[in-house]
């Protein structure tokens, strides 16, 4: 189905707003909750072998402690549409901001494995709710033509944090000596207490204030963001939209019309975990080391992994709403298989017993593996998912595909070190196989939604 059709129409009808600074701000504070989400997601891997050492974990409970976080995220994701709805969008970011400070001191200041656990489930929790929110609030402020730029400012912060993570781990790493794990976790604080404080700077989204019967902050807030003239024909829209298709009242989300943006989410959300890039963001180090790196030279390799992400986000971001969706997910799956294929290769061919080539072969396959990644699902994944739904279930489907985006995430990351004790080519196969079926969900399932309004992608989605 081609969701394009009509776009010059539905853009016209929809209103042709600017880039103005309150809108940039709003989504540069919108974004922090995704830097967040990046660095609390990464910083772990640095801290792994400290952490075993430190509370005599083995091969289970490590892949535990790295994946308790993913219980909060489960939960936070599929807790956050609720109060998002009735609180709104801003107010949720800041409840997120304050989890994210007290998670990242908690961590650094615990005292046993129970409490480190009980504090990365609480920045899990953070962090699944900033998975819903962030994206959301700023695809219900973007205008049409520059909203995958902008809903994609997340994941240029995910990617951001992921490298700050890295770079962090590596510098403390070399620089304090046996409480480095500590001041790991706790420099995520700083972020933490500015995106909490910036959070109260920025308007709630107009869809929200309009869907709460707020119309006249619903008109000062569009107007802020760069609406004029089509002020009066946006709010108009936006309330046809809200306008419930069954009778009696509010829609049920789990409906017939809703089937296909379910689907779609559900889908690009599994695809996005089944590449096996949490196994490889969680425990780049052990990658590597698997590889034959040593210890710093792994964190430094980590880093070159998250300098790679952030490149290739940032080219995708320029493109994303020239190129479209699918364009970037068709090259990206094919930079999965490749890069996969040949990683799985050389742990089969090398086995423990790694020479400088084959390290070098991961190395370069998995640069390329984060490069295809960075450039097609992770620039694509929460645009894509906070596009696709009608705007009366926004919250709940955005809650749907991030739910299902860390359920799959905890699989992998507490499955990936049982299987790589066995061979890390079983892992790596596995995730080129999976890439493979994405690649044909790409070519005959998935829709382009670039520049089209979400009232107009709502009605072509929804049709029964």
């Amino acid at each position: 189905m081609d969701v394009s059709i009509d776009r010059e129409e539905a853009v016209e009808s929809a209103g042709d707003r600017s880039l103005s600074a309150p809108l940039v701000f709003s989504t540069f504070v919108a974004g922090l909750g995704g830097l967040l989400f990046g660095f609390d997601t990464a910083v772990i891997s640095g801290t792994t072998d400290a952490l075993t050492r430190e509370f005599g974990l083995d091969g289970k409970t490590l892949g535990f402690t790295v994946a308790s976080a993913l219980i909060g995220t489960i939960a936070g994701s599929l807790l956050a549409s609720k109060p998002a709805d009735a609180w709104g969008r801003r107010a949720v970011l800041a409840i997120l901001a304050v989890f994210y400070l007290v998670s990242s001191l908690g961590c650094a200041w615990a005292w046993d494995w129970g409490s480190l656990l009980a504090f990365r489930i609480l920045g899990g929790l953070a962090v699944g709710g900033a998975s819903v929110v962030s994206p959301m609030y700023i695809a219900e402020i973007a205008p049409a033509r520059y909203r995958g730029r902008l809903v994609a400012v997340v994941q240029f912060n995910i990617v951001f944090g992921i490298l700050l993570a890295f770079f962090s781990n590596y510098v403390i790493a070399r620089t304090i000596g046996g409480d480095a794990w500590r001041w790991m976790f706790g420099v995520q604080a700083a972020p933490s207490a500015l995106f909490f404080l910036l959070v109260f700077f920025i308007s709630d989204s107009p869809r929200w204030l309009v869907a709460r019967g707020r119309i006249d902050e619903a008109r000062r807030a569009l107007r802020s963001l760069g609406s004029d003239d089509g002020v009066e024909n946006e709010v108009r829209e936006i309330q046809e939209s809200l306008e419930p298709t069954q009778p009696g009242g509010e829609d049920r989300f789990f409906q017939w019309s809703h089937r296909r943006p379910i689907l779609l989410a559900v889908a690009i959300a599994l695809f996005n975990q089944l590449s096996g890039i949490n196994a490889v963001l969680y425990y780049a180090p052990v990658v590597f080391k698997m590889a034959g790196a040593g210890e710093d030279s792994a964190l430094l390799q980590a880093v070159a992994i998250g300098l790679t992400n952030l490149v290739f986000t940032m080219l995708a971001m320029t493109i994303i709403d020239w190129a479209g969706r699918r364009r970037l997910m068709i090259l990206g799956s094919i930079g999965y298989i490749l890069s996969l294929g040949t990683t799985a290769w050389a742990f089969y061919t090398y086995g423990t017993n790694f020479t400088t080539t084959g390290s070098v072969v991961v190395l370069t396959s998995l640069m390329v593996f984060i490069a295809s990644h960075a450039f097609g699902q992770g620039a694509v994944i929460w645009v894509f998912i906070s596009e696709v739904f009608p705007n009366r279930a926004r919250a709940r489907g955005q809650a749907l595909g991030s739910f299902t985006h860390w359920v799959g995430a905890l699989a992998i990351s507490q499955t990936f070190p049982m299987i790589a004790e066995r061979s890390g080519g079983h892992a790596f196969a596995f995730y080129a196989g999976m890439m493979t079926l994405q690649l044909l969900w790409v070519l005959f399932v998935m829709p382009e939604t670039k520049g089209v309004p979400l009232e107009e992608i709502q009605k072509e989605l929804s049709e029964p």
